[in-house]
């Protein structure tokens, strides 16, 4: 598993990256939602488009989730015992938007492929529609919670954490 850099040598606490990566997230899966809307509506994106979008956030999501389930969420555990019950809400949690992910992502690939295809049915539009709620819903109340839980504690590690975490690849920062 890659590592940062040594702790001493990091330039942003590991709670301010955690703030930047769902910053990121947060616009990307709005980003998503007004692409889906324009589709939806037939003035936007091709699903092939939408699906690329999809399948790119969703990626970076679950990298994100993996990170801090395998490196970050032990190393709190570890150096702050009294988090053990919140980190295992927020494990759950990432678990529950997995399984989102995958519904989303099965609807999305459903949706006709072709630039000329009629719109897509309403009843398959409020299923897109529905899941892609459920999934903001979810996404935002677990970045909230994890921000006003952890980053204090995130901010005094002195750990090295995985790379993921901060998915400096993807997000620039």
């Amino acid at each position: 598993m890659a590592t940062t850099s040594e702790p001493a040598d990091r330039l942003t606490a590991f709670g301010n990256q955690l703030v930047d990566v769902h910053l990121w997230l947060r616009e990307e899966l709005a980003r998503l939602r007004s692409g889906l809307d324009t589709f939806l509506d037939g003035t936007g994106d091709r699903p092939r488009e939408l699906r690329a979008h999809c399948l790119a956030f969703c990626s970076a999501l679950t990298r994100h989730h993996t990170a801090e389930d395998g490196g970050v969420f032990p190393a709190l555990a570890e150096a702050h015992p009294e988090l053990r019950p919140v980190l295992d809400e927020l494990a759950h949690d990432h678990v529950q938007v997995e399984e989102i992910l995958v519904r989303l992502q099965a609807l999305l690939d459903g949706l006709p492929a072709a630039p000329d295809a009629p719109l897509v049915p309403e009843e398959e539009a409020r299923r897109v529609s529905g899941e892609l709620d459920g999934l903001i819903a979810l996404v935002e109340s677990h970045f909230t919670y994890e921000e006003k839980k952890l980053v204090a504690a995130l901010n005094g590690l002195s750990v090295p954490l995985p790379e993921d975490f901060a998915l400096r690849d993807l997000t620039g920062r």
